[in-house]
């Protein structure tokens, strides 16, 4: 069923709208240039489009704890850049989430602290 109340002109102003807001997170956002897992330091490391590099162990991560070398090896980063996909361990991680130190369900972490302590 059409929207009545959407108009090619609201759907322009929208879409228009949309975009902007995608530049500005482009620019004031972490995102990935590419991404893979560095099997002799066992970490996954994500090289961002402004140059720097992140890396964690695949064993924080919720989902990729425990996963084979050759699966972790599997990662794609999203068209945009601000995520990181497994699909093969049905994983998806949020780059900002991911530099901001958050590796899964607040469970997950939970569980992460008390294995830390």
């Amino acid at each position: 069923m059409a929207n009545p109340d959407l108009d090619e002109v609201t759907l322009k102003a929208a879409i228009a709208k949309a975009r902007e807001a995608a530049a500005v997170a482009n620019a004031v956002e972490p995102r990935a240039d590419s991404a893979y897992y560095d099997q002799s330091s066992e970490r996954i490391v994500i090289n961002l489009k402004s140059g720097a590099t992140f890396s964690f162990p695949p064993d924080l991560a919720q989902g990729l704890a425990g996963a084979s070398s050759e699966d972790l090896a599997e990662v794609e980063v999203t068209p945009s850049g601000d995520g990181l996909h497994w699909e093969k361990l049905d994983a998806d991680f949020s780059v900002p989430a991911l530099l901001a130190g958050v590796f899964g369900t607040e469970a997950w972490m939970e569980q992460i602290k008390m294995k830390a302590s």
